[in-house]
């Protein structure tokens, strides 16, 4: 990867975001690190206690604090209410990608009938069918494919290889990850007697502005109406969203959360990794879905928090404690059995 050839000083970054700095305001800063292994011209940042140890022995040109750590910090600092976001706004000025680089590729297919907006790019090997309208500002990397009658908002970026298939609406400043599939029919089957009929899959996808959709992630399309991902989802990648399926904004999903159709997941709702919910169900906003757990029933109160998983033990505890799910039913047969002579 190229390297970050911008640099800041100290005094500029406090000013660019609104933050408080101490130490030697001329430092220059041309790149990040970790607390661990920043050089003398890197930034970083501590959000975890757990590594509240190595801000003594960082080399980091500046770390990003909380004003309570800031006096147990050896080096330059600025200090921020939530030094987690703020990392996150300024890290952007020292990404070290390639910046867009509007125009089309010779190899690039585009039906005459694409409604193409100012200052797009369109990378090597792209389709984009018949109908479809992308705006100003939008990037297409190489290999993608766009079949039909697709829209896509201004600024959106689709990275490699992706696809959206026919219909499919994505909003503005969203971006999509390699070998995201959008758009393909959902698992829509009737069984007649001794064999499968395919459900046509006639809705769509819709999928708002400032969402973010992971690598090898798949989104289906309605069966009968659209499935819908509402402004600033965010989701991780090899993620499964079933046919008809509705994600409040704000939400946000990590690796292998599989959703299952029809569900109805609420605003600012977190699914930690390999969680999941089964379909025709609603999450109310803001539930908290821990990981490997599966959500079975219509949660209705906002904001709890929900877990079915039995987290790691030693081979020898394990195996104790199965012994002791097997004995459960015996052992409440014998409750039940105590009470009645107790006469309870």
């Amino acid at each position: 990867m190229q390297k970050s050839v911008r640099s800041r000083k100290l005094s500029e970054l406090a000013e660019q975001f609104e933050l408080q700095f101490q130490g030697d305001g001329d430092t220059l800063i041309t790149g990040v690190g970790t607390l661990l292994d920043a050089t003398p011209e890197q930034l970083s940042f501590l959000s975890n206690p757990a590594y509240r140890e190595q801000l003594v022995s960082t080399r980091a040109a500046v770390v990003i604090v909380s004003e309570k750590d800031a006096e147990n910090c050896t080096v330059n600092t600025l200090v921020a209410d939530d030094p987690y976001v703020s990392y996150a706004r300024i890290a952007e000025l020292f990404d070290p990608r390639r910046p867009r680089n509007p125009g089309i590729h010779d190899s690039a297919s585009i039906d005459p009938s694409v409604s193409l907006g100012n200052d797009v790019q369109i990378g090597a090997n792209v389709v984009i069918g018949p109908g479809c309208t992308i705006a100003d500002a939008c990037s297409i990397g190489p290999g993608s494919v766009l079949i039909a009658d697709c829209k896509l908002g201004a600024g959106s970026r689709l990275l490699a290889n992706v696809t959206l298939c026919e219909g499919v609406e994505i909003g503005q400043r969203s971006i999509i990850h390699p070998g995201a599939v959008i758009g393909s029919d959902g698992f829509g089957l009737a069984f007649d007697k001794d064999h499968w009929v395919k459900i046509p899959q006639l809705g769509n996808v819709r999928i708002g502005d400032d969402c973010e959709i992971g690598s090898n992630t798949t989104i289906d399309r309605g069966a009968i109406g659209d499935t819908v991902l509402e402004n600033d989802v965010r989701l991780d990648n090899q993620i499964q969203i079933g046919h008809n399926v509705h994600i409040g904004a704000h939400t946000a999903m990590a690796g292998r959360v599989g959703i299952s159709g029809s569900t109805h997941v609420g605003k600012y709702c977190m699914f930690a990794g390999a969680s999941g919910a089964v379909g025709h169900i609603r999450i109310a906003d803001r539930t908290t879905v821990h990981a490997l757990s599966v959500i079975t029933q219509t949660i209705e109160e906002p904001g709890t928090t929900w877990s079915a998983s039995m987290p790691a033990q030693p081979l020898r505890k394990w195996n104790r404690s199965v012994a002791h799910l097997r004995r459960l039913e015996k052992l409440a047969l014998r409750v039940r059995t105590l009470e009645k002579q107790s006469g309870k």
